[in-house]
């Protein structure tokens, strides 16, 4: 069972972490928004808001290193498929 110091410092780590993933999931969920209604330029610039945020949260230890990059690939791989369609 958990000690009291534990409960303390993992709130403290969760309140600390909790804005950084936020903002991370809502840049990729914005930009996948945008790759698919097909504004590439919007999208473009998005991607690379989303790049930064997701390696921040990655550098800060809030996520992986490794699941960043999963994400930004996968964000990559969508925006390029929207551009081979055009």
């Amino acid at each position: 069972m958990p000690s009291e110091k534990s409960n303390r410092v993992s709130e403290r780590k969760r309140v600390r972490n909790a804005p950084l993933r936020t903002k991370a999931k809502t840049l990729v969920s914005q930009t996948r928004k945008l790759i698919e209604a097909g504004d590439t330029h919007e999208a473009g610039k998005s991607l690379i808001s989303a790049s930064v945020a997701l390696d921040k949260a990655a550098q800060k230890g809030v996520i992986h290193k490794r699941n960043a990059s999963r994400r930004k690939s996968r964000l990559s791989k969508l925006m390029n498929s929207l551009e081979d369609r055009s």
